[in-house]
Parts: C-alpha cells; structure tokens; sequence
C-alpha cells in the first residue's frame, strides 16, 4: 500500500475484481436488506399471538439449536460434495421457509407450534449456509484478498442489520407482516442466481503422500473436524481470542439497564436505547468504509490481537464512565475494533485451514460465533444482578484484554501470522503455488486428513473464477 495514497486506506474493493464474488456480494448486498425482514416479522408476530416475551424467547432457542445440528451436518457435508450444490440447497431452503411463512400467516394459523416449525427450518438453513459460505470463499478469491474480501462481507452484513429492521418497522403498517416474507423471498432470488452462476466447487484432491481418505459417516466426519481443531494450536488460539472477545466483552443483554439507570432514559426503552444498540453496527460499517486501513496488511495476526485488546480497552471506558456520549463512543469504536477483529479470523482460519476440512472447521466456528454472544448475554446478566451493569462490563473489559495477552504470549506464532503475498492466479480447482503455501508450517491432521504439502493445497492462494 503506498502511503501517499488515500484511496487505499478506504474500502477495499478489490476482491470485486472477482467476478464470482463480485456477483456474491452484490446479491448478498440486496439479501441483506431486503431478506432480513424475518427477523422483525416473525417476533413480532409470536408476540401479537402470545403476549409473551417468553415465546419469542423459545423460538431464538428453537433458530438456534436447529443452526448449531445444521452447521456441523452442512460442514461435514461441505467436504464431501461439491459446495456450490450445498449452498443452492441451503438457500433454496431458506426460501422455502419464507414462503412458508407467508402461506401460514396468509391462512391465519395461530397455532405457536406452527409457527415455530418453519422458524427451526430458517434456522437449519442459515447454518447451511453460513458454514458452506466460510469454506467457499477461498476458493473464490486469492489468499492475499481474504481480509478484503471478509471485510466486505462484514459490511453488507451489518449494514442489512442496520437498514433492514428500520426499513421494516416501516412497512409494516403499510403492507403487513405476511408481505414482509414474501419480499425475504424475493430478495434471496438475487443470492440464488448468483450461486447457480459460480462454477462447480468439488471438494479437493487427496492429501499428498497417501491413498484419497476414506469417507465416514456424517458424525465420524464431524468428529474428525473437531480432532483436527483440537491438535491445531493456531486455530485453536484464534478461537480462544474470538470467544474472549466475544463471552468476557459483549455486553448487549445490559444494555436497557445501562440506558435506564446509568444514562437516565426511561425504563421502558427508548431513543437512548435505540442509540446504544446502533452504535455498535454503525462502528462496524465505519470501519468497512475504511477497510483499507487494515485489509492491506498482512500481519493479521497481529491485528487478531491488538483489535481484541482494543475491544477490551472500549469496554472499560464504557462502563466506567457514567456519560452517555462516551458511552457511544465506546461502543462506535468498540464496533469499529471487532470489525478488524472479524476480518483477520475469517482469513486467518480460511487460509490456514486445507481445503478438505474447511467447511467442518467453518461448521464448528458457525457454532462458537453464534453461541458466544448467547452465554454474554446469561454471563452479564448474572454479573450484572450480583454487582451493577457498568462494573459487569468493566469487568468483561478487564477479562478479554487478559485473555488475549494470555493467549498472544503463549502462541507466539498467532503474533507472527501473515497472510501470503500475491501470486500467479489459478482455476479454482487447481493445486496452490508452492511459494505462498509453503510461507508458514502447518500442524499434521488427525486420521489423514490435513494440511498438506505446497503443491496439493486446494483453494488456498489464488483463484482465477469467471463462471
């Protein structure tokens, strides 16, 4: 990156190049907003049949517990079959359930049941689809643009969660809540012509040195994933700074105590409330505007941890200082943080990770990414009924800056990781160049599978895709 430039340090657009990816996200850009009016509608809709928070409640746990079976199974399955036919099923299954949606809403069913049904099928799809995503992404663009490429996917995704709620609560008065599943659908057509249109992602060739790997049942294969995960120290670091960050310093379930009894809004919410559940994402996206700051280098290692401890560092301001403004502004800046926190880890595990196992590792990451922010919520809640909201997440501040110092002192080669530099372009079937392969050495995988030699790594370095 030439520092004379400032067109560099903003949003770094050149995985866009990939005409593959560009189609991607241009889609997902459209999915993000217009398909996520699901999300509104259908807690919305539980609440005017029950009048109960507790039956919204049992249907996060339902979505959850159905993405967490269905991220393992779609990994698993992502290693054995081509990606592309995974993440088609996926999606066209998540379209289903918007329909389905719809027809039980256009029927007046009012049975909780059958309403939650589709809801656990939504969330059988989301994890389908989450994990294929995070395994077929390296084979899209280069191993140099995977922080780049991560980064734009953040941003469309926070930006859909920013924009799509407003832009609910909107329509609804005006065409109801059965319309606003329809228009998920419609939308989710975008991300479905753009996946028809990647070409075929088999899984990858045979590790070197040995006889093509035996193909065991679904669970043995989950399992495998999860030994390969536990004898990778890298990986295994990255994930223990991911959930520091995440358990120790996500402090949204305080957020309405914070907003009524430390900044003085009222007890029932409001725009103070409102400002603190925005200030986050809005940091995020700010971030992606100006993802050339960080994107462009490579010691993503680096960035895992000093972003980490940054997050920790914006907790303590938050709950030490009893301001509003700079409450805001911790947030606004804590957003910014985990948004280079969230780049270098995608890239990190995608580059580092060979290509037959990525969608087990992005299938069991699927699980820890969704669940942490959950037992934040049941930690805080608990810190926060024994002391106060502000000292519960000072506290969770103090706990991931340890964490992560930790962690970053015993895996010195975390500290070290860099992304490979760019290189000649490839298909996207074929084997890596051994100059960007052969930059770090890779843990051994249990029962045969692994990362292997330079020349047999799949989907790892660069990727030359025009389907």
């Amino acid at each position: 990156m030439r520092i004379g430039s400032i067109g560099a340090y903003m949003m770094d657009r050149r995985p866009l190049a990939v005409p593959a990816f560009r189609r991607m996200w241009l889609a997902s850009a459209v999915a993000a907003v217009g398909g996520s009016f699901s999300t509104v509608a259908v807690p919305t809709q539980l609440y005017a049949r029950t009048g109960s928070s507790a039956a919204v409640a049992v249907a996060a746990v339902v979505a959850f517990g159905a993405l967490a079976v269905s991220s393992l199974w779609s990994g698993a399955l992502a290693d054995r079959a081509d990606r592309r036919r995974v993440l088609l099923a996926a999606h066209a299954g998540l379209g289903a359930t918007y329909l389905g949606l719809w027809a039980q809403s256009a029927l007046g069913v009012r049975s909780v049941a059958a309403l939650l049904v589709p809801v656990a099928v939504q969330g059988f799809a989301l994890g389908g689809v989450l994990a294929t995503t995070g395994a077929v992404l390296p084979r899209l663009v280069p191993a140099h643009l995977l922080p780049a490429a991560n980064s734009l996917n953040s941003l469309v995704r926070y930006g859909g969660s920013v924009l799509g709620p407003l832009l609910a609560g909107a329509l609804i008065p005006l065409v109801g809540l059965r319309t606003l599943y329809l228009f998920d659908a419609v939308a989710l057509l975008a991300v479905l012509t753009a996946v028809w249109r990647l070409p075929a992602l088999p899984p990858g060739p045979a590790p070197a040195g040995g006889a093509p790997p035996a193909r065991p049942g679904t669970v043995r294969q989950v399992f495998a994933g999860f030994r390969y995960l536990a004898a990778n120290r890298l990986l295994l670091a990255v994930l223990g700074v991911d959930l520091a960050a995440m358990v120790f310093g996500m402090p949204s379930a305080l957020f309405p105590e914070l907003a009524a009894r430390t900044y003085g809004g009222p007890p029932g919410g409001g725009m103070v409330l409102g400002l603190l559940y925005a200030a986050y994402p809005a940091g995020v996206v700010a971030a992606g505007l100006f993802s050339g700051t960080f994107t462009r280098s490579r010691r993503q290692g680096a960035l895992l941890i000093g972003s980490a401890a940054a997050w920790g560092g914006t907790l303590l301001l938050l709950g030490l200082l009893p301001w509003l403004l700079t409450g805001l502004v911790a947030l606004l800046l804590g957003g910014a943080v985990n948004a280079v926190l969230s780049a270098a880890r995608n890239a990190i595990t995608q580059e580092h990770t060979d290509d037959a196992l990525r969608g087990r590792i992005q299938g069991s990451l699927t699980v820890v990414l969704m669940g942490g922010p959950q037992l934040a919520n049941v930690l805080h809640g608990v810190a926060a009924a024994r002391w106060n909201a502000p000292g519960a997440v000072a506290a969770g501040g103090v706990l991931t800056v340890a964490a992560v110092a930790l962690i970053g002192w015993r895996v010195p080669a975390l500290r070290r990781y860099g992304m490979p530099k760019a290189g000649p372009a490839r298909s996207a079937h074929g084997p890596t160049t051994a100059a960007a392969s052969a930059h770090r050495p890779r843990t051994a995988a249990p029962s045969g599978h692994g990362p292997t030699a330079a020349g047999h790594r799949t989907g790892g370095t660069a990727a030359n895709v025009d389907g």
